[in-house]
């Protein structure tokens, strides 16, 4: 057995130990209840959305602030409510954050939703030149809203960008089927017979995410 004669070790015991014990406490009590907490409200905004939206409007009534607004707009995006996601989106934009690339972003998304082709357009001016907007959905959606609005070669130009390999697999079924509408029957199978290949090396939750999507190509590379 191992004696300790060193009074400053005991001295280190008692002063130290309550401190250290507290510590522990914080570390595997009150921080795991806040995680608990935040859980928990997670979960119950999930099951029942129109509370996290009460939740949000009432911090918004609290704070009028941009990022209060956009955090509303963004909860109404997600149940589908997209007059009041435009909405909040819009007066969000009035203030000091015309370019927020973000929030053109979602609006583009809601435009989109509802078929406002022409809106999609007049928005996506502003952020044609952000970095983020390079092979990403929002320039997809705006080319399939330049399709829309028969500028075919610009929608041919933008849908393009989105075929990128182990990525955006719905996207490229839409790009490959744009491309089948206008007779280029080799591009639109490369792309068809690219996502088939990837399909196989995907993670079991990808392939369920995904299975529709793989089908439908799988049943197009059949007919061509």
């Amino acid at each position: 057995m191992i004696k300790y004669r060193n009074p400053y070790y005991w001295i280190f015991l008692i002063l130290f130990l309550p401190v250290i014990g507290s510590i522990i406490y914080l570390i595997t009590q009150v921080y795991n209840k806040r995680d608990a907490e935040k859980i928990t409200s997670e979960i119950t905004h999930i099951i029942n959305p129109t509370k996290k939206i009460k939740d949000l409007e009432k911090q918004l009534e609290f704070s009028e602030s941009y990022q209060n607004r956009v955090n509303l707009a963004d909860a109404y995006l997600e149940i589908g409510d997209n007059q009041n996601a435009i909405k909040h989106y819009k007066e969000a934009l009035d203030g000091n954050f015309q370019n927020d690339f973000y929030v053109i972003k979602n609006m583009i998304e809601v435009f989109y939703n509802i078929e406002d082709y022409k809106s999609i357009l007049e928005y996506t001016v502003s952020i044609k030149t952000h970095s983020e907007f390079k092979k990403s959905r929002t320039q997809f959606i705006y080319g399939l809203a330049l399709e829309k609005e028969g500028k075919i070669d610009e929608a041919e130009e933008n849908l393009k960008c989105i075929d990128v390999r182990f990525s955006f697999y719905n996207e490229r079924l839409v790009y490959a089927k744009f491309l089948l509408s206008r007779n280029k029957t080799e591009e639109a199978e490369d792309i068809l017979e690219s996502i088939s290949s990837e399909s196989q090396h995907m993670t079991k939750p990808n392939k369920r995410l995904y299975r529709l999507t793989i089908a439908e190509v799988e049943k197009i590379l059949q007919t061509i």
